[in-house]
């Protein structure tokens, strides 16, 4: 089977290539060509176009870019047509890939969507189009299957790919050591990969920083940039960038900070306590807050249905706010085993690891017309 994958971002790269992994267990004949990243095309295949040319977040910033956006729009209808795929694989992304869908279905190339939409948080008619442009749903939070079910839509929930990604990480007992780290305890600061939260959320982190002498914040840096990048963030402060090691990074850290984003259940699943942070155009905020209908925005929250961690938005995104939440965390010991019990059921209801190997075991029986009664679409796995 030829297939096509499009991710416009870090996490989709990561799930990307993850999938791809699997999909070469399951089709020995499999090729692969797609929009992603370096994850993706370590596994094999073409890279056509990196994420890194694609996202945009936030009303404002969409609409500043539309002129690019239509044109890799158009760029990835002119691959897929000369690739000749028998499968479009859709990874979130979804006002990009949407239109990718709608432009499969007339093209009649099958359409695989892994990794809802957040259709859930605001316009949930956006469904609609889902049905009629989506061949199969293949989805990784638990509370979407109910979800869709309420709109007449029968979807695969597959687990959680993130648990897959952490599994396959190796720790590293010496990381102080091979990063010529201090004594003092690690804070994590994962400011996220795109430039807008560079410059929106990380000088707020590093300000926080400055209030707590007595840690040692090290930043993760994201694939999108180089260590130059960050310096004129640091304004001369040591504080580390590390690469390539973010999960080794939050195994030897007390606490974390964290930019709201897939990240904030990474680290809630390796048991970090953190304290989540975002700060968008100010539009686009207020336009946010006027169409989304959800309660929380960090994924912990949301999969939870109540306020695990803290999150500290817009205004309330400022140093002050950050150091403080982070005292609680570091210092008051009963709030801290709180976050943690919570992480506990959260894992709970994640379920197991192979959420990659299911969806490429189900995705293989779909394109053969057949699903063996080992990969039909079922919820038994976890607790709900």
């Amino acid at each position: 089977m030829k297939y096509y994958l499009i991710a416009g971002e870090a996490s989709g790269d990561l799930h990307g290539s993850n999938l791809i992994k699997a999909l070469k267990k399951e089709d020995h004949q499999a090729e692969f060509r797609f929009f992603g990243g370096d994850l993706m095309k370590a596994e094999g295949g073409e890279l056509a176009k990196h994420y890194s040319e694609m996202a945009f977040m936030g009303f404002v910033e969409v609409i500043a870019n539309l002129n690019t956006i239509f044109k890799n729009i158009k760029i990835a209808k002119r691959d897929i047509l000369a690739y000749k795929p028998d499968v479009i694989i859709l990874i979130d992304f979804p006002g990009f890939n949407m239109r990718i869908a709608q432009f499969a279905k007339k093209e009649n190339i099958k359409v695989f969507y892994y990794i809802s939409p957040k259709v859930w948080a605001w316009n949930q008619k956006r469904v609609l189009k889902i049905k009629k442009y989506v061949d199969r749903m293949f989805c990784i939070l638990p509370f979407e299957v109910d979800f869709y079910k309420s709109w007449g839509m029968d979807v695969d929930y597959v687990g959680n790919p993130i648990l897959d990604a952490i599994l396959d990480s190796i720790p590293d007992d010496q990381f102080k050591i091979n990063h010529d780290l201090d004594v003092r305890p690690l804070i994590a600061l994962l400011p996220g990969s795109r430039k807008q939260e560079l410059d929106r959320v990380l000088p707020e982190m590093i300000k926080a920083a400055d209030k707590l002498p007595g840690f040692q914040f090290v930043i993760a840096g994201a694939p999108t940039f180089t260590a130059e990048d960050y310096l004129p963030y640091l304004n001369g402060r040591k504080i580390p960038v590390i690469f390539n090691a973010t999960y080794n990074l939050l195994r030897n850290s007390r606490a974390a900070v964290v930019t709201s984003g897939t990240a904030t259940l990474e680290t809630a699943l390796l048991k970090i306590p953190q304290v989540v942070v975002y700060k968008g155009n100010s539009v686009s905020i207020a336009i946010a807050r006027l169409l989304v209908n959800i309660k929380f925005i960090s994924l912990v929250n949301l999969v939870m249905n109540e306020a695990v961690v803290k999150e500290l938005i817009q205004e309330d995104c400022n140093s002050t706010m950050i150091a403080r939440e982070l005292d609680m965390i570091l210092n008051d010991k009963l709030y801290r085993t709180g976050m943690l019990i919570n992480y506990d059921e959260l894992g709970l209801r994640m379920g197991s690891s192979g959420a990659s190997e299911r969806a490429a075991g189900l995705m293989v029986g779909y394109l053969g017309g057949t699903t063996s009664p080992s990969r039909q679409p079922t919820t038994n796995f976890l607790r709900i």
